[in-house]
C-alpha cells in the first residue's frame, strides 16, 4: 500500500511537472515578430516627430546611453532628451534592424542594427551621423514588449560627415 501511495505520488508529480514544462514553452518565432512589428511602429512614429507616439515605447525606467552624453534615465529625462532632438533644425533619425534574438524564457530581447541620425550644424549645413545600436527589450505584463536599454555608438571613429 505504501509503495502504490509512492508510485502514484510519483506519477503525479511527474505529470505536473511535465504538465508544467509545456505551460512555460515560448514560440521564440513569434516573439521575434512581435519585437520587429514594434520596432517598425517605433521607427514610423520617430519618424514623424510625434512625441506623444514615440515616448510609450520605452519603459518607465529605460535608458539611453548615447555618446558624449551622460546617461538618459527614466521617462521623463527620455521625453527631455527626444523633445529636444526633434526641435533640433535639420533632425532627422532612421534605423534598420538587422538581428532579433529573443531568450529562452521568451522574456528578455535584444535587436541590433544600423542607424543614422541627421540635424543641421552650426553653420546651417547638414550633418549626418551613422552609427550603430542595441536595443534590450522586455516583455511586459500586458504582452507588449517595450524598450529598457537603448545603446547607440558610431558606425566608425569618423562618422560624422
Amino acid at each position: 500500500m505504501i509503495r502504490l501511495k509512492l508510485l502514484t505520488t510519483i506519477a503525479l508529480a511527474i505529470a505536473v511537472a511535465g504538465g508544467c514544462d509545456r505551460s512555460l514553452r515560448v514560440n521564440l518565432s513569434d516573439e521575434e515578430s512581435a519585437i520587429h512589428r514594434t520596432d517598425a511602429d517605433w521607427l514610423a512614429a520617430a519618424t514623424s516627430h510625434d512625441l506623444n507616439r514615440v515616448l510609450p515605447f520605452w519603459a518607465d525606467d529605460a535608458t539611453i546611453l548615447v555618446p558624449g552624453v551622460p546617461p538618459i534615465v527614466g521617462k521623463e529625462a527620455i521625453r527631455k532628451y527626444v523633445t529636444e532632438s526633434f526641435a533640433t533644425p535639420g533632425f532627422s533619425i532612421t534605423w534598420k534592424t538587422e538581428k532579433v534574438e529573443v531568450s529562452q524564457s521568451g522574456d528578455l530581447a535584444y535587436s541590433a542594427g544600423t542607424n543614422r541620425i541627421s540635424f543641421n550644424g552650426p553653420d546651417g549645413k547638414s550633418l549626418t551621423e551613422e552609427g550603430r545600436g542595441v536595443t534590450i527589450w522586455k516583455k511586459q505584463t500586458d504582452g507588449s514588449w517595450k524598450c529598457v536599454l537603448d545603446v547607440t555608438s558610431p558606425a566608425e571613429a569618423s562618422s560624422v560627415k
